[in-house]
């Protein structure tokens, strides 16, 4: 299964966003957060996080760019009990039992984002609000023969 993990070209997201992702750890669109949000929530840091942040799932951090990156089935199993956990704790899920098939969804979607896509291939999000809510559009940005695989991280990031 293909996802994908923050990239950093700059120290800019460090700069737009509150709580940046940590280059490496894998991505979901995490627009979930943003459900009940209003023009009102959409100042400074926030807003930014709003309009183009990817949501990592070890920080919780926002990251501008991902790029897509094959997982390993033990990785993505890791990953949806993070976002399970995630969910009670800062969601008021009942249980992570009850979070497990929301968060497998949120990860089956960015797999679907991903899963046409070679790797070290850029992602963006743009977010904005409508009437009927969040609308999420993505950008690819194809890989380019000199290059990402300087920057995009492959196997673990324990060794």
């Amino acid at each position: 299964m293909k996802l994908a993990r923050a990239i950093h070209f700059d120290e800019s997201d460090a700069r737009v966003y509150a709580s940046p992702a940590r280059t490496g750890e894998w991505c979901v669109s995490g627009g979930f957060e943003f459900s009940n949000w209003s023009e009102g929530d959409l100042t400074g840091k926030a807003r930014q996080a709003f309009a183009n942040g990817w949501l990592g799932l070890e920080t919780f951090g926002r990251v501008t760019f991902v790029a897509v990156i094959e997982a390993q089935p033990e990785e993505v199993e890791a990953l949806t009990e993070a976002l399970a956990q995630h969910f009670v704790t800062y969601y008021a899920a009942p249980s992570v039992e009850a979070a497990r098939p929301v968060a497998a969804e949120e990860i089956a979607h960015m797999a679907t984002l991903c899963e046409d896509h070679d790797a070290n291939t850029l992602l963006t999000v743009a977010r904005e609000l409508t009437e009927a809510g969040v609308r999420e559009a993505f950008r690819v940005i194809e890989a380019q023969a000199a290059g990402l695989e300087q920057f995009a991280i492959h196997g673990s990031l324990d060794e």
